[in-house]
């Protein structure tokens, strides 16, 4: 769809073809600088001349030519230029041209030194002369720069879409027929059901226009960065099969005024010439914010391209059959002309993915992916609750890097962790130099905060705790919801503010000592607490009260505005505020006093292990010891190893299964060209049957030793049975001996 036109032989590859044509003719052109060509006997004439006081030397009697005297002669590659009385020679520079000149060989070599000799003639010179090609170039290199500069400049006037003046034309991006479909998008359904009606109205309009529908104009995607607005406008146009016009709201702006308007004019001109299509601006919120929300005066020229994009949307001249797709982050700052039907007649909202649309984008994520068999999708899904479609993506790209780092032929569970973990707080720091007592102050820290979110009923499971530096963090627990909650509940927030204060209470207990490490869980706690208290109305004072307002301020229109509540209120919450922080506090500390024990056998732990993950925290807090799960977490890295060097077995074995295969394909095609022989091949495929043969014998060797096992197994039940029925026949025996001696005692 975006294809230059092509004809007419441009202007510019004639001047180009002129002045190659230019550069070679004047390397054989004679520009006359070396004078008239003579003869060795007039050369010599004009020689002997020279002296004054023998005009006569010539050898033959003759005289020189009449009126002229040679005074400076000089020879180079078998030429000699001779000039005469009375020619211009620059100063201190020998000369670069003649009146006359002659050839100069070998045979004219020793008549003319002898001459020198004889006459005592001084001029004599050996230097180049005559014009050089270098003189001939270096003026054509001026004048093919200036033809340079002035093709530039007409390009320039003439224009292209990059040209310095043509500012009015649009930068699109693509004019392409994407092949995103629906079914490339997991966890959207309720946004591609409405997507949906547009793809059939651009399919089958008529079906709609028989009932007096009409098409919507435009189509406002609203979401958070990395839910997939853009995705979601490309499957439109993927599903549809239209042109799809992809531009970002800042390409409109320039330096220039009334660029902004031009550009959103050629926009449309082009979409018109290519409709039905789609047109999508990334972004709008650069060019579609609110008009005279300018601080300082208005700006006039981001709001003459609005004026012109609500025209080109919805004004004088109907645009059939071009469909305006935008996406933005901050629907609240955009102009309310803008937002009205006829213009962008729906906006769709763009959710972060919940546990089950998660899921979806993480199964669609993983299709190019070798994952192991213990990677559980629902899990993950639970554990990467916030997490949009962009940071999916991300999290398992970074944990496919960290299994080739590691050498794994699969992605296992604790790469798709460690991935999470970088996604949301960066790499760990294991080179970082910890004291002994630094990691012992963190393994108490972390552990309280796991202690005390396994033993409050609303605080969320805890899937990870480490003592390896992440990020600014010295150590960290992760806990993740089982369910997306929508709404936070008096008694999850009062937890979740308790477990926050664990780390900092485990210290105070422990080393009857603070430290400055809970500075990000009190920030945390601080929050929650005055949420409760000025949004979400859980004080026991203010009651159903709210004192702040929700959604992100807009300078342009909210500079002037002010609290409106008094002082008093103010401090008021204040102290809600704090009696919250200070309840939580008692309760935390209650908690952690009680269940000691497991506070110093989670720390033990952590010093042995370092990162401990949901199984281990349970056996925990089932009373189970350190000694015992450290056993079990190092059988289970034991199988883990195990089984990976099984799979690289595997996948080595049929890499070389295949590039046998492919050897003796390439090697049956070189037989019949004649380039291998009969028998080189027939060597080759000798190799993979030997190849093939040794794999099966390893599977029977291993399918033996496993037998042979078994039947050792097997042979010990055996033994022990037979064991079992004579000590049986032996107890039975005995007892009818002793039957038989107490009835002979009582006879």
């Amino acid at each position: 769809m975006n294809e230059k036109k092509q004809g007419g032989f441009k202007i510019s590859y004639l001047i180009i073809f002129l002045v190659i044509v230019l550069l070679f003719c004047l390397l054989f052109v004679d520009f006359g600088n070396n004078g008239q060509q003579i003869g060795y006997r007039d050369a010599y004439q004009m020689v002997v001349n020279t002296d004054p006081d023998n005009p006569n030397a010539n050898p033959d009697g003759t005289e020189g030519i009449a009126g002229e005297k040679a005074t400076y002669i000089y020879f180079q590659n078998g030429t000699g230029y001779v000039i005469v009385e009375g020619s211009q020679i620059p100063t201190n520079q020998v000369p670069t041209y003649s009146d006359y000149y002659f050839y100069y060989d070998s045979s004219a070599k020793q008549m003319f030194d002898d001459l020198f000799v004889e006459i005592g003639f001084t001029n004599v010179g050996y230097a180049p002369a005559g014009v050089s090609f270098w003189d001939i170039l270096i003026p054509i290199l001026y004048i093919a720069f200036a033809i340079f500069v002035i093709w530039m400049i007409y390009r320039m006037i003439a224009g292209t879409n990059k040209g310095a003046f043509n500012f009015g034309k649009t930068k699109v991006k693509s004019y392409t027929m994407t092949k995103v479909k629906f079914s490339d998008i997991a966890g959207m359904d309720e946004e591609k059901a409405e997507l949906a009606e547009i793809v059939e109205f651009l399919k089958n309009p008529k079906k709609f226009t028989d009932l007096g529908a009409r098409i919507p104009k435009g189509v406002l995607l609203v979401g958070q960065p990395g839910t997939g607005k853009t995705l979601l406008a490309r499957a439109v146009a993927g599903e549809s099969k239209v042109p799809f016009i992809s531009i970002s709201g800042s390409d409109f702006v320039e330096m220039f005024v009334g660029v902004g308007a031009s550009r959103v004019r050629d926009l449309f001109d082009q979409a018109k010439k290519n409709k039905p299509c789609i047109v999508f601006i990334d972004e709008i919120d650069a060019v579609g914010r609110q008009r005279g929300a300018g601080l300082g005066g208005g700006n006039d020229e981001r709001e003459q391209t609005l004026n012109q994009l609500l025209v080109e949307m919805d004004g004088f001249e109907p645009n059939e059959g071009i469909i305006v797709l935008a996406a933005t982050n901050r629907s609240d700052v955009l102009d309310p002309a803008l937002m009205r039907p006829g213009r962008f007649d729906r906006q769709i909202y763009v959710h972060i993915p919940d546990v089950k649309g998660r899921e979806g984008i993480l199964k669609i994520h993983a299709r190019n992916k070798p994952i192991d068999d213990s990677v559980d999708f629902s899990v993950l899904a639970r554990i990467t609750s916030g997490f949009t479609g962009a940071d999916i993506e991300n999290m398992l790209n970074e944990a496919a890097i960290l299994a080739a780092r590691a050498n794994r032929p699969k992605i296992i569970m604790e790469d798709i962790t460690e991935g999470i973990n970088k996604v949301i707080m960066g790499p760990q720091k294991k080179s970082r130099v910890i004291t002994e007592k630094e990691k012992k102050l963190t393994a108490y820290h972390e552990a309280g905060h796991t202690i005390i979110a396994k033993s409050l009923k609303y605080c969320e499971d805890v899937q990870e705790v480490s003592i390896i530096p992440r990020g600014s963090a010295g150590g960290y627990t992760m806990s993740r919801p089982e369910n997306d909650d929508m709404t936070m509940s008096i008694g999850k927030a009062n937890d979740i503010i308790a477990m926050s204060m664990g780390g900092r209470i485990a210290e105070e207990i422990i080393f009857k000592n603070i430290t400055s490490g809970a500075s990000s869980d009190i920030q945390h706690a601080t929050k929650i607490a005055r949420a409760m208290v000025y949004e979400w109305g859980m004080s026991k004072k203010l009651g159903f009260m709210a004192l702040s307002s929700n959604g992100e301020v807009f300078i342009g229109r909210d500079y002037q505005t002010r609290n409106n509540f008094s002082e008093k209120l103010a401090g008021i919450a204040d102290e809600e505020i704090m009696s919250i922080l200070n309840d939580n506090y008692k309760r935390a500390k209650e908690v952690l006093t009680e269940k000691i024990d497991l506070l110093h056998e989670m720390a033990k732990l952590l010093m042995e292990r370092e990162t401990i993950y949901k199984e281990e925290v349970d056996m925990i807090m089932a009373g189970k010891k350190t000694e015992e799960i450290v056993k079990i977490m190092e059988k289970r890295e034991k199988e883990q190893k195990e089984k990976e060097a099984k799979l690289r077995e595997e996948k080595s074995r049929y890499e070389k299964i295949r590039a046998y295969e492919t050897k003796i394909a390439e090697g049956e095609k070189l037989v019949e060209q004649g380039i291998l022989t009969t028998e080189e091949l027939d060597l080759i495929k000798k190799e993979f049957e030997d190849f093939k043969k040794s794999i099966e014998e390893k599977k029977e060797d291993k399918t033996e030793e496993k037998s042979e096992s078994k039947e050792v197994v097997e042979e010990k039940p055996k033994l022990n049975e037979e064991e079992k029925v004579e000590t049986k026949v032996k107890v039975t025996r005995k007892r009818k001996t002793q039957n038989k001696k107490d009835d002979s005692e009582d006879k």
